[in-house]
């Protein structure tokens, strides 16, 4: 009754009768249930063979300890690392972050985002070598992020936000290229014209819905 579900349809469901379950019925069983987040993503991979949608808000914003402890172990590494969350906001870097990105300290809380760094602040273009290509990998990525949390309002804001301040942004969102975040090649520039190559390995947290990203060097190539 809770749920909203008739009790032979639900009765039916626990005999594992052929019905199908939609996932507003699973997500409304799961929260009548009072499911934690892994009774949930075992619930949803029963129903649906596969993971459910991120959960709240809070979870996908919410910084943990171990997301800091990981980034301070790497505080004077000479190669960046940064944490984000499912926005794409940076929490946490490391002090190589702001030689060869930028010191997100000084940007105000809501613009320190990656995907607003690289569209709206003309540094991006002068600290990524190949900014065409990086961007527009971020926008794919980003995109897939979305389909996680389709009625999320900061994904909205976030999306026209980016699509009012750049064309580019605006053409390459409307090519409807998915890419998730794997090991990648990233030329960077640092203020001094030093250029090197960096490899790009994201590692997603368990406590919360962080990504880690560490640059792990290659070759130098200077006077590019």
């Amino acid at each position: 009754m809770l749920a909203g579900l008739s009790p032979t349809w639900y009765t039916y469901l626990e005999q594992g009768r052929d019905i199908r379950a939609s996932s507003e019925v699973v997500e409304s069983l799961a929260r009548v249930l009072r499911l934690d987040e892994d009774e949930r993503k075992y619930f949803y991979l029963l129903a649906h063979g596969r993971n459910p949608p991120v959960g709240t808000c809070q979870q996908a914003v919410a910084r943990g300890s171990a997301t800091d402890q990981v980034i301070e172990v790497v505080r004077g590494a000479d190669h960046p690392a940064y944490a984000a969350n499912l926005y794409g906001d940076i929490v946490a870097w490391n002090d190589a972050v702001a030689h060869w990105y930028t010191d997100f300290s000084l940007l105000p809380p809501a613009r320190r985002n990656m995907l607003w760094w690289v569209f709206a602040d003309p540094l991006a273009r002068k600290r990524l070598a190949n900014w065409a290509e990086d961007a527009q990998n971020l926008v794919a990525c980003f995109r897939l992020a979305t389909a996680t949390r389709p009625h999320d309002q900061r994904f909205r804001e976030l999306t026209e936000a980016t699509w009012a301040v750049s064309e580019d942004f605006r053409r390459w969102w409307s090519a409807h290229e998915v890419k998730d975040n794997h090991p990648r090649v990233r030329v960077l520039r640092s203020a001094d014209g030093r250029t090197r190559e960096f490899e790009l390995v994201a590692l997603r947290t368990v406590e919360c819905f962080h990504s880690i990203v560490f640059h792990m060097p290659r070759e130098t190539r200077e006077g590019i």
